[in-house]
């Protein structure tokens, strides 16, 4: 039986309808005399087309008085039936919105679906009005009656006619309020849709974590973060079971999601978790033998330093004073360190090994700079002391090279370039003028020469910036 035959039924049959709170329900709870003659005409047209002919011949019991009061009798009757039949349509196109309005406020709690439900129950309230008024029509007319006077029959004709166009009217305005509805409608379905396949989701990624949580368990790895962060989700599954009409469609679709979400997550990190340990595993080995090569690094700084003190000004090698002593420190803390970083390897606390060596890192970098610092001193030293010329003509072809590019397809350099270019030409000068004297600071000298490069590298960036921008 098909929802439409349901209603009809229902409609039909002899015993009351619960009330509903709005619509025409409410009306139907009334039985009018002639009602359910009406609606069985209207369902059943073969049959009353086949009745009252034979009735209107004289196959009846009924006694006839006249043709003019039959003839109005039978436009009465028409009307009646043509006024069951619209408020039948106007009862069908209710109910089916009914269940739209109830979709969309399952899923949508949003000032517009608000504002439909409200106008749905001021529609509700027009139906009951024009049923009202269909009913007492028909409530007030026997159309069966004998001797039914011609004027009386004109009269139900009228009133039933009335009725009618007022239940077409409101069925026009339902209409036209359930075409507004379409956009509310489709998001609620959709969203309806979306539901059942979350849901499923959710309980498939729960599954798939657990398994691949007892997988690395059996490879003999703890994994007890992971099974605590799986274990949390246990509620959250009990709420999607007991499903969207308990919790909300809307929020039944985010805790599913978030359930999915952070399943795999869980999933993700288990399948991950054997190579995550070989990993530590390794760096483990790594670092240890870095260290072991920095602490015999480390102990050929002093040479280093003996050199610079005995061939440089103090200058060149005061700042370098403290990285053998630095270094050994790194290095005693870089050992403590993978000790820890073992020892939580060992009880599988993969987070705290991985900070830990992290921390063995950045300490071995630090020594490792300090260290390589002290060499390169004494090399660049070596170099400049020995022929300074180098150094001064990679500085000036520097300069010239942004002095260039400053004047490119100009007469007169833009003085936001000239005036810093000019203060590098300068502090270049200054810088090979210190070279002069028994005992120079070739420090100085190729920090001095090193920053003038830099300064005629950001006008160099600055004017490339301006003219891409003004292309």
């Amino acid at each position: 039986m098909t929802a439409r035959e349901r209603d009809v039924t229902a409609t039909t049959s002899s015993e009351p309808h619960t009330p509903s709170p709005s619509g025409a329900l409410s009306v139907r709870a009334r039985r009018p005399r002639g009602y359910r003659d009406a609606l069985a005409l209207m369902t059943l047209p073969l049959l009353a087309a086949l009745v009252l002919p034979a009735a209107f011949a004289g196959g009846g019991t009924r006694r006839w008085f006249g043709g003019r009061s039959e003839s109005q009798r039978a436009e009465a009757q028409a009307a009646k039936d043509a006024a069951a039949a619209a408020f039948y349509e106007l009862d069908t196109a209710q109910r089916d919105l009914r269940i739209s309005i109830e979709t969309i406020t399952a899923v949508d709690d949003s000032p517009a679906a608000r504002r439909a439900v409200s106008d749905f129950e001021a529609l509700g309230r027009r139906i009951d009005d024009a049923s009202g008024k269909y009913i007492e029509a028909v409530d007030a007319h026997d159309l069966d009656r004998d001797e039914l006077e011609a004027s009386v029959a004109a009269h139900a004709r009228t009133e039933l006619t009335a009725a009618k166009d007022e239940l077409n009217r409101v069925k026009g305005e339902l209409d036209r309020y359930a075409q507004g509805l379409g956009p509310l409608l489709g998001k609620a379905e959709t969203q309806l849709a979306r539901l059942a396949p979350a849901v499923e989701r959710a309980r498939q990624a729960l599954l798939a974590a657990s398994n691949a949580l007892d997988d690395v368990r059996g490879s003999g790895l703890t994994a007890d973060d992971l099974a605590a962060r799986l274990a949390a989700l246990g509620p959250e599954l009990t709420k999607l079971n007991q499903g969207a009409g308990q919790h909300g469609v809307p929020e039944t679709l985010e805790r599913a999601e978030r359930v999915s979400r952070e399943a795999g997550a869980v999933r993700a990190e288990a399948e991950r978790l054997p190579e995550r340990a070989a990993e530590i595993d390794h760096r483990l080995v790594s670092l240890r033998t870095r260290a072991q090569a920095l602490t015999t690094r480390a102990g050929q700084v002093e040479p280093v330093l003996s050199e610079l003190r005995r061939r440089f000004t103090a200058a060149c090698w005061q700042d370098l004073q403290h990285v053998p002593d630095h270094a050994a420190e790194n290095v005693r803390q870089a050992e403590l360190k993978l000790k820890e970083a073992q020892a939580a390897r060992d009880a599988q606390r993969w987070p705290d090994a991985t900070s830990l060596l992290s921390t063995v890192r950045a300490l071995l970098n630090s020594t490792d700079e300090a260290v390589s610092a002290a060499g390169d001193r004494l090399r660049r030293l070596n170099a400049v002391a020995k022929d300074p010329q180098q150094e001064i003509d990679r500085t000036r072809f520097a300069l010239r090279d942004a002095q260039r590019l400053a004047m490119a397809g100009r007469n007169t350099p833009d003085p936001r370039h000239a005036r810093p270019l000019d203060d590098a030409v300068a502090r270049l000068d200054r810088a090979v003028s210190s070279l002069e004297g028994r005992h120079p600071d070739f420090w100085h000298f190729l920090t001095e020469t090193e920053a003038v490069r830099g300064a005629a590298a950001r006008v160099v960036s600055q004017i490339r910036g301006e003219r891409g921008a003004g292309a």
